[in-house]
Order: C-alpha cells, then structure tokens, then sequence
C-alpha cells in the first residue's frame, strides 16, 4: 500500500504543477524514446523507489518530466548523476545553487530544477540550464544588433543556434499544452532560422 500511495501522490504533485493535460499517443511514443521508466531505472541503479518518490515529494530530487497515458513516471536516464556528482541527495541543493553568484537566482533555478519541467535538454545540469539561458537570450537579442543581416552577424547567429539545437530535443505536443505555449524550440530555433535562413539557403 505504501508504494501505491506515494505513486498517487507523486502523479497528484505532478498534475499540480503541469495540469491535467491528456497525453496523445505521440505524446506517449516521443516521450518513451527521450526518457525513461523510473521503476526501469530504479530496478537497474538498485534503487528502491519508494525512497526515489519520497525524496521527490520531499523537494529533494526532480519530478518526473512527464506522465505516459498509462500513469508511468517519466525521467532522465541521469536523474540521479547530479547528486552523485553533489556528493549525494543532502549536498544537492547546495551543490546546486552554488553554481550561480546570485544566490536568489540559485534558488529559482533550484525550484525550475525540481518542478521536472526542464525538458527543454538532453541533459539537466546547472552548466547546461546556463548555456540554455544565455543562448536563448542572445538568439532573441540578435535582430537588434546593429550588424544585422550582415554576413558576419548570420554567421554569428546560426551558430547559437545550431549549439542551443544540439542541447534541447524536439518536444511534444503536450509540453506546448503545460507551458501553455510556443517551446524554445519553436521561437528560438525553428521561427530564427525560417525568419533568418543561412545565406547559402536564402539564395537558392
């Protein structure tokens, strides 16, 4: 009983946080080949995942980033390499803010970290939600340069954006549903490279 209520709890947190959006079957399939069974995962690191569930609840360890159609929780194949990293769950939090100066923007990156939304990367560390950060900033601010449209700018351009491609995968449907809009993907990449094609592409 105790697995069964915490998994009930765990899938409550999880809605609470995201809403109750229905997951497609292409929603399911995306997210099966980006992700993870936490039961599957826990099974092979030997964990035991009432204790991985609890720590959840607890805001010690990420949500899962989804919930299939058939309830199952969703993660990361490296859920668990940034506390092995910290040194274990106790150090997480503070191995983790750490990684910013400001110490009230570790804390809003700690609670991004643990609402399991940032699905928005292959992998979710503090270096690569930084990188996320500064790429997408820097591609939003690039039509106001003052070299744009030059070929050093597109240049310049196209390469922050083949780098922030490399860091997020494609989404799903759903994620536009819980975010309740367009993904980085979709004003970062996809709409700057339509609006902006490469030059080789433009003159074709």
């Amino acid at each position: 009983m105790l697995g069964t209520d915490l998994r009930r709890q765990l899938a409550d947190r999880f809605r609470e946080v995201n809403g109750d959006h229905p997951m497609t079957g292409a929603d399911d399939a995306y997210v099966s080949g980006q992700f993870v069974v936490l039961a599957e995962l826990c099974a092979i690191q030997d964990r035991d995942i009432d204790e991985v569930r609890r720590l959840m609840l607890e805001r010690r360890l990420p949500l899962p980033g989804y919930l299939r159609s058939d309830d199952a929780e969703m993660v990361p194949s490296d859920l668990f390499a940034p506390a092995q990293e910290a040194g274990g769950v106790d150090q997480l939090e503070t191995w983790f803010t750490a990684h910013w100066a400001d110490s009230a923007t570790g804390e809003e990156e700690w609670n991004s970290y643990l609402s399991g939304q940032y699905v928005c990367l292959h992998s979710v560390t503090p270096t690569t939600m930084q990188r996320k950060d500064y790429l997408t900033a820097a591609i939003s601010a690039a039509p106001n340069e003052p070299d744009a449209g030059s070929p050093q700018w597109s240049e310049r351009l196209h390469a922050l954006i083949d780098e922030l491609d490399a860091l997020e995968p494609a989404f799903t449907a759903y994620d536009r549903l819980r975010f309740g809009g367009p993904t980085s993907r979709d004003t970062c990449i996809e709409a700057m490279r339509a609006r902006f094609p490469r030059p080789a592409q433009a003159n074709r």
